[in-house]
Order: structure tokens, then C-alpha cells, then sequence
């Protein structure tokens, strides 16, 4: 038997083990990510709202969630465009580092056997769940990238029935048709409730805590939506978009025809529009399309709160850092364009909150620019795991490592000191091997945009003496950027320094 001092010593040392222990549990992951989804919600009423919109959007749940998060009112894609943007966002790693410009690549045998955020958790202990449309779906991701998941990947059974190519651009589903074949994206949040009833007590009783993501298809086109949603929105108040003609002064190689909304649905293809600049939908289907539009962003929003409520439910919240993100922007009308595939604010600015327990449960608004590579900098650091180090010039070799910054100086002092230059890009003509490489620049006051000749392989790189175009929008005087400022003579320095800084490129422009 131990002399009591050295049981009394044992004992306390014991308990100290134990309430460390609790202390140090880690938080799970729920990592929550909408398709299309412009940063048009209640949390981002103000200067930081995409364009005017009437009636206001009824997001009550990410509402909610930005009100306990780090809300970031300027953040902002690499790239607007499914495949490529997710890849970066996950890999946190520019569109130059990975490769990926369009679809028909993968960025594991294009660029390098890079780790991704969810791999990433799953290789520090956790149980790595995946679900709907989190990584672009197909080869552009290996079929959802396999090495990210502890266990098969779940699919919606019932997609393809909602989204064939042959119907029409927006549908609101009756409650009998809804109930015969469930929508994917309601089988995606039932798969995720599901999921949390399995291994939320799990990541209680044992320290083996969950990262769950959970990615919505909605409101990518086509529009599909219970019909009950449309109520939010009622025809006769719908408006169209404040400015429904093409930038003035803006080069052609920065449209785009949207040609995937003219031509995958018979209503929009039957009335032969042109795309072109100025050519835009009668004004009654504008209407329609984007009434549409926000009964799915409602739609999605009402899954979201679904999931919330089981996670709440199971007495996780404290226990869970939560993360939502829309992989980019999207045009309604507004420069009488549609989609993303473009340069435009409208289709790089994007939503991205992040809900960490002890940090973020008052809300936290920053106006300070930030990227989607930074996202999972941040995780890591807010799970406490091994930080991220920065990658080298040459990452191909690298397995983990960085592009962007951790957020969480900004959980901490929103306007602390912080980047003060954001990038994107937009391949053109061909996205697996562009002739022109669209490379623009985000700064408190400007958007600078620069298409240049793209080099093809092997060497993949700019000539920046070869330009196609230019871009300089001033958004303190035009923050719809409906003029293109290039040209003009009054604004031909503030025109040279942003080159220069573009041209220098990310790593040079944000040492924090």
C-alpha cells in the first residue's frame, strides 16, 4: 500500500490528468458548404449586400450562425467556379499551385498528392465524414477524393431525377411529388442528422470527435425548391437588378455568355438568346429566375437549421466549430449577365463563417479582406492541431501546407492588421488550356484586373507584356462596378501602382 503522501500525490496528479483532459477535449467539425450561393443573406444586409434585392432574404438560420460566428463581410474566391474554387478552398492552395482552372482535371495527378482539410482531420484522429456535394463531384475530384473520408462518401440517390439537363430552369416541387421522390438536397440533411445520432455520442463518451461535412446543391441551377418556399417571396414585389447593362468600357474577353442557363433548359433555350453583352432575358423571366433563386437559398438555409438543431439537440454546440462557405458568388441580371465565370465582385465575393466555441459566441463581424485559402489555416488552428506552415514556391512536393492565412487574429481584434490585397482568377477560352489567364486584385477601394496571354505546357505561366484587356473598377464611387475606370486618364497612376502590385502577386502584397 502507497504512504498517504505519495496516495495523496498520485490522486491529485490523477485528477489533474482527468480535468485536463475535459479541458482539452477536442471540438468536432461541422463543415457546412452551399453551391452558388452569393452572399445574399440577412447577415450581410449593408455595404457588404451583393446588389439590392426586395424582399429581403429569410435566412433565419445562417442568420443565427453568423450572429455566434466570425462573420467575414469581404471574402472572396479564388476562382469563380465550381471545381477549381473547392479544390483551392480545400487544398488551401491557389488556382496556380493546383492546376485546376475547369472540370476535367484532378488535382492529385495534376499538381501533387496534396492533403485536404477533411484528410487532414481524419489523419489527426478524427472520424471523417462526407457527404453531397462537398469537392466537385466526378473526375474533377476522384470521385470525391477518397483519401478525405473515414468511410464511403453518401449521394443523394435521387439527383439526377431533379437535375437532368432536358428540364426546365426552375421547379417548385408540390408536397406530393416531394414526398414520391425526396428532394437530394433533403436527403443530404436527413443523411447528416443521421450521421450526428451516431457519432455525436460517440465524440462525448470517447475522445473521438467527428468532422462532418455537408455539402447542398442548391441554389445551383436548376432552381429546385419545395414549393412551399415561395411564399417568402411573392410575385408581384419580386425586382429586377438595379443595373441590367454590361460595364461600360469593359474588354469582351471579361463577359461571359452564360451559356449553361441558354442552353441545358428547354423554357431559357427556346428564346434563342444571344448572351451576348446587352442581351439579356425579357424582363419577366429575370423576375421569375431570381424569385426562384431565393426561395432555394431559403430552401437551403431551412436544411441548415435542420442539422443545427440536431447538433444543438445532442448538447454538441460547445463542443462543435462550425463552418459555412459558398464556393463562389453568382449574377442574377445584374450586368444583364448570369452565372458566375467572371472576374466580376459579384461572382468572387462569397459568404464564409466560422462558429468556434469560447471565441465566436457573442459575433464577430470584420470588414478586413479575406480568401478561401484561408479557411483551413483556420480550422486547424481553432481544433488545435499542428499549424499549417507556409508553402514554398514550389509546393508539389509538399503534402500540407499553406497558401493562406489563419483568421482566427480576427476572432480576436476584427480590425486587427490584416492582408490588404485578395486574389482571383478566371481562365479564357479553354479552362483545361487557356489561351488568357484573367488575373484580378481586391483592395479596400479597387478591383484590378488584368488578361494576360497564358503560357501552356509545360511552362504555365503569364507573359504580362501580352494583355487582352483591362479592368479598374472604383468602389467608392461604383461599387456595382458599372464602369470601367482603365482608360481614364484621371485615374492613370492609381491604374500603375495597381499593376505593379497585381503583377507582384499575393506572396509579396500580405505579409500580416
Amino acid at each position: 500500500m502507497l504512504p498517504p503522501s505519495r496516495f495523496v500525490k498520485k490522486f491529485y496528479l490523477v485528477l489533474t490528468l482527468i480535468i485536463a483532459g475535459v479541458l482539452c477535449k477536442r471540438k468536432n467539425v461541422l463543415f457546412l458548404v452551399a453551391d452558388d450561393m452569393r452572399p445574399e443573406l440577412g447577415a450581410y444586409y449593408g455595404k457588404d449586400f451583393p446588389a439590392p434585392v426586395y424582399p429581403p432574404m429569410h435566412t433565419p438560420n445562417l442568420d443565427w450562425l453568423a450572429s455566434r460566428s466570425l462573420l467575414l463581410k469581404r471574402a472572396y474566391c479564388q476562382v469563380a467556379l465550381c471545381c477549381p474554387s473547392r479544390t483551392s478552398l480545400l487544398t488551401s492552395r491557389r488556382p496556380d499551385t493546383t492546376h485546376i482552372y475547369g472540370f476535367d482535371k484532378y488535382f492529385r495527378k495534376t499538381a501533387g498528392n496534396f492533403t485536404t482539410i477533411p484528410q487532414y482531420f481524419k489523419e489527426n484522429g478524427y472520424e471523417s465524414v462526407g457527404m453531397g456535394k462537398v469537392f466537385h463531384t466526378g473526375g474533377c475530384s476522384g470521385n470525391d477524393d477518397p483519401p478525405s473520408w473515414s468511410e464511403p462518401y453518401f449521394r443523394a440517390p435521387n439527383y439526377h431525377y431533379w437535375s437532368g439537363e432536358t428540364k426546365h430552369s426552375w421547379i417548385a416541387v408540390n408536397e406530393t411529388a416531394e414526398k414520391n421522390t425526396p428532394l437530394p438536397d433533403t436527403q443530404i440533411a436527413q443523411n447528416a442528422i443521421k450521421v450526428l445520432k451516431r457519432v455525436g455520442p460517440v465524440s462525448q463518451k470517447e475522445d473521438k470527435p467527428f468532422f462532418l461535412a455537408v455539402g447542398f446543391h442548391k441554389p445551383h441551377l436548376p432552381f429546385v425548391f419545395p414549393e412551399r418556399f415561395l411564399k417568402y417571396y411573392p410575385k408581384e414585389v419580386i425586382r429586377p437588378p438595379a443595373n441590367p447593362q454590361a460595364p461600360v468600357n469593359m474588354p469582351n474577353i471579361a463577359w461571359f455568355n452564360y451559356w449553361d442557363l441558354r442552353t441545358r433548359y428547354k423554357d431559357i433555350d427556346k428564346l434563342n438568346i444571344s448572351g451576348a453583352p446587352n442581351h439579356t432575358l425579357p424582363l419577366n423571366i429575370t423576375l421569375t429566375l431570381r424569385r426562384a433563386y431565393y426561395s432555394a437559398v431559403t430552401f437551403t438555409d431551412s436544411l441548415i437549421g435542420d442539422i443545427i438543431q440536431e447538433l444543438i439537440k445532442q448538447n454538441l454546440l460547445d463542443d462543435t466549430i462550425i463552418s459555412f462557405w459558398g464556393d463562389h458568388g453568382w449574377k442574377l441580371g445584374e450586368h444583364g449577365a448570369w452565372c458566375k465565370e467572371t472576374n466580376f465582385e459579384l461572382d468572387a465575393h462569397a459568404p464564409m463563417m466560422i462558429s468556434v466555441p469560447g471565441y465566436t459566441e457573442k459575433g464577430i463581424q470584420t470588414e478586413r479582406l479575406t480568401e478561401f485559402v484561408d479557411l483551413f489555416p483556420t480550422l486547424v488552428e481553432a481544433a488545435g492541431l499542428k499549424p499549417l506552415s507556409l508553402c514554398p514556391i514550389n509546393s508539389s512536393s509538399v503534402k500540407t501546407c499553406t497558401e493562406g492565412d489563419s483568421l482566427i487574429p480576427l476572432m480576436k481584434k476584427p480590425d486587427a492588421k490584416w492582408k490588404t490585397k485578395v486574389f482571383t482568377q478566371f481562365a479564357r477560352e479553354d479552362w483545361e488550356h487557356p489561351d488568357w489567364m484573367g488575373y484580378s486584385m481586391r483592395t479596400d477601394n479597387f478591383r484590378y484586373t488584368e488578361w494576360v496571354k497564358w503560357l501552356k505546357d509545360p511552362i504555365n505561366k503569364p507573359d504580362w507584356s501580352i494583355l487582352k484587356g483591362v479592368e479598374l473598377y472604383d468602389h467608392t464611387r461604383d461599387p456595382q462596378e458599372n464602369y470601367n475606370f482603365a482608360s481614364d486618364k484621371s485615374y492613370a497612376e492609381i491604374r500603375s501602382r495597381l499593376s505593379k502590385e497585381l503583377r507582384a502577386g499575393w506572396r509579396k502584397n500580405n505579409n500580416i
